[in-house]
């Protein structure tokens, strides 16, 4: 909460944004934390123990969960991910939910060029960017409309009232704008 003069802002601390691959999730992550200035967690930091030169090894659901607990815990965060079932208590404890519902040609432009400049060697990423990878996220960003999107919003049902769909940042950074003024 924000207090200025005899008006009081409210400002999340608390921000889960999910949406498909490709959506923008991420990099909306990083600017939030930037302007808000709130530490931001990557979901798939949590699954992935991340080896360097080499193949990442999944986390165990134990310590996936002990690293997503240790986050919801602090008073202030920024989490993001495609995840949803195992991350119920990020979506409990968020003051406000982000839903990036991205159009599918975005995305697929956006996994372009992330592999493109990944593959290049101008921009380090998470995982290692193979052909089969990049397919795989095609993949997942179509079946994300045809499947996960619903299943989404019925897992998200409970959390109605502080869920905020957008397409991009410009309509989030519009909303936080009016709600915090």
């Amino acid at each position: 909460m924000i207090r200025e003069g005899n008006k009081t802002k409210l400002r999340p601390n608390k921000i889960h944004i999910i949406g498909s691959v490709g959506s923008g999730k991420s990099t909306l992550a990083r600017h939030l934390s930037a302007r808000l200035d709130l530490p931001y967690y990557e979901l798939d930091n949590m699954v992935w123990h991340r080896v360097p030169q080499g193949q990442d090894v999944r986390n165990s659901p134990e310590m996936r969960d002990a690293l997503l607990q240790k986050a919801v815990q602090s008073n202030q965060w920024i989490i993001e991910g495609v995840h949803y079932q195992w991350v119920a208590r990020s979506f409990e404890q968020a003051d406000l939910i982000v839903y990036l519902n991205t159009p599918v040609w975005k995305r697929n432009v956006r996994i372009l060029k992330r592999f493109t400049v990944q593959k290049l060697g101008l921009e380090q990423g998470n995982y290692r960017q193979t052909f089969s990878m990049l397919g795989r996220m095609y993949k997942w960003s179509y079946q994300h409309d045809r499947k996960e999107k619903a299943l989404i919003m019925t897992f998200l049902q409970p959390h109605q009232h502080k869920l905020y769909m957008v397409r991009d940042e410009a309509e989030l950074t519009r909303y936080l704008e009016e709600s915090t003024s």
